[in-house]
This record gives structure tokens, C-alpha cells and sequence, in this order.
């Protein structure tokens, strides 16, 4: 009997313990989920601007970056401006460099480079100026993010342009995906 009531008060300090550390946690999130805003479960993506002379290129983004909301976050991407959050892309440039050339000065290795503007607005945190049609997106917004992805082209190894660009446009979209995950 004796040996009991320690037995007894030891259990009853673990699980004084554990309620009390356990209650301590009460708000902490784990898990991807915590990546990204509990606010907001829709986003509006309109069709990206490009700035490029390249055809299509902006609809090719837009296709990515909805591909990689759907798939990498808890979000629904939704064809109407009313949505939770409004996550709006300009394509700034689209250039190609030559970064080495063989003895007959014909391009051996390029670079492609992709440069865009990202604005991502909660609406459910942030007042939300009327969706326009052509929304300034300047520094003084105070949430632009300027985004870049480079991409080599190799033509020897069977590598071709379309192939290329489209590594840049899916490594660009990942990127501006990530521009939505909450602050640490």
C-alpha cells in the first residue's frame, strides 16, 4: 500500500506535466499546412501581362502558376474577382544571352532569362482597391516582389528553345508560388 501512493503521486505529476505543456501549445500549427495563410482558401489569378514579343508566353505562365496552386498549396484557384486573395503577375522581359561560343563564333551555351512582378493581396488581412484593368503595380504598393529565373540552352545536348523556355516558365511559376507562403 505503500508503494502505491508514491506510484500514485508520480502519476498524477505526469499528467499535471503533460497537461500543462501540452495546454502551452494550444495555438502552434504544424505541418505544411502552416506554410501558408489560414485565412484564405480561394485566389483569383487574371491572365498574366507579358511584355515579351514572344507569343503566348504570358498564357503559358498563367496555365503554370495555376498548375503549381493547385498542386502545392491548400488553395482553390477561381475564375471569379471576388475570391479570397488576388494574386497578380506582370512578365517584365524575356532576354537571351550567348555565354559561350566555339571557334566559328556560333552560340554553343545560352541563357534565358525571365523577369516578372508579383503582387499577392489577402483581401481577408488588407482593404482591396476595385479590380481595374490595368492595375499600377509600383514600389509604393509596399508588396511587389521581383522575381527572376535563368535557364541555360545547350543545342548539343538535344536540348531545343521550347523545351528550354518551358523549364523557365515552370521554375518561374514555383517561384512566384513560394511569394505566398506566410512570413516566419
Amino acid at each position: 500500500m505503500a508503494t502505491q501512493q508514491p506510484a500514485n503521486a508520480l502519476l498524477i505529476v505526469l499528467l499535471g506535466g503533460t497537461l500543462a505543456v501540452s495546454g502551452g501549445c494550444v495555438g502552434y500549427r504544424a505541418g505544411a499546412g502552416t506554410l501558408y495563410a489560414a485565412d484564405v482558401q480561394t485566389v483569383y489569378v487574371p491572365m498574366i501581362e507579358s511584355r515579351s514579343f514572344r507569343r503566348d508566353l504570358g498564357e503559358r505562365l498563367t496555365e503554370a502558376v495555376v498548375r503549381e496552386i493547385e498542386l502545392k498549396t491548400p488553395y482553390k484557384v477561381v475564375a471569379t474577382p471576388n475570391a479570397d486573395s488576388l494574386l497578380e503577375v506582370r512578365l517584365l522581359t524575356d532576354s537571351r544571352r550567348t555565354l559561350a561560343e566555339d571557334g566559328f563564333d556560333n552560340p554553343r551555351v545560352q541563357e534565358n532569362q525571365l523577369r516578372a512582378e508579383v503582387l499577392w493581396t489577402n483581401r481577408r488581412r488588407a482593404a482591396m482597391a476595385p479590380v481595374a484593368t490595368a492595375l499600377p503595380m509600383d514600389p509604393v504598393l509596399g508588396g511587389v516582389v521581383g522575381i527572376a529565373q535563368a535557364t541555360p540552352l545547350i543545342p548539343e545536348a538535344g536540348q531545343t528553345i521550347v523545351s528550354q523556355q518551358q523549364l523557365a516558365i515552370t521554375r518561374l511559376a514555383e517561384q512566384i508560388v513560394a511569394t505566398m507562403e506566410e512570413p516566419w
